[in-house]
């Protein structure tokens, strides 16, 4: 499909639709993000960041701004004015990669691109755990939990077998 369907390639902040044309109609997905990649989506403007309730419109600006991640920028900023150590911390992967506020849309327009120029899903080079964690108990069989009890059945009669034998001593 995505040779049907370009998508929107500048992403501008404006509601975007995909017309349906001779070919097959485009996906439809229940999907909040990913307005410019073409998806029919079932979407409503006021949703969007920069939507003036008041107003009722959308300011493509002020959604031009978050889908570039202006809004992190902003906060990075504050964070670096505010509280230095907070943002050391809070964004430390952020500053070994070198990443600054100021080119912060840059690196958002190249994922975007990078996405458009290779849409398939890259395979995560983390490797598959050997053994899976388990933090509940096994489930037993009846044979297993019949086994249990009669086990614990019999410890309890030989702890009581031996304070039988404790109060037999004591008597004498």
């Amino acid at each position: 499909m995505d040779e049907e369907y370009q998508g929107n390639v500048e992403a501008s902040g404006k509601d975007y639709s995909v017309e349906p044309g001779e070919s097959r109609r485009p996906f439809r997905a229940l999907l909040y993000v990913a307005l410019d990649g073409g998806l029919d989506i079932l979407h409503g403007e006021k949703r969007f960041a920069g939507f003036d309730k008041d107003g009722k419109s959308l300011d493509a600006d002020v959604h031009r701004k978050y889908i570039y991640g202006g809004h992190v920028a902003t906060y990075m900023n504050t964070l670096m004015e505010d509280e230095p150590e907070k943002y050391q911390t809070h964004f430390s992967d952020y500053i070994k990669a070198g990443v600054e506020p100021d080119n912060l849309e840059e690196i958002y327009k190249k994922v975007h691109a990078a996405i458009r120029a290779d849409p398939s899903p890259k395979k995560s080079e983390k490797q598959q755990p050997k053994e899976h964690k388990r933090y509940n108990l096994k489930k037993l069989t009846y044979d297993e939990r019949k086994q249990k009890h009669i086990e614990r059945l019999n410890a309890l009669n030989v702890a009581a077998g031996a304070n039988d034998d404790d109060s037999d001593e004591d008597e004498e």
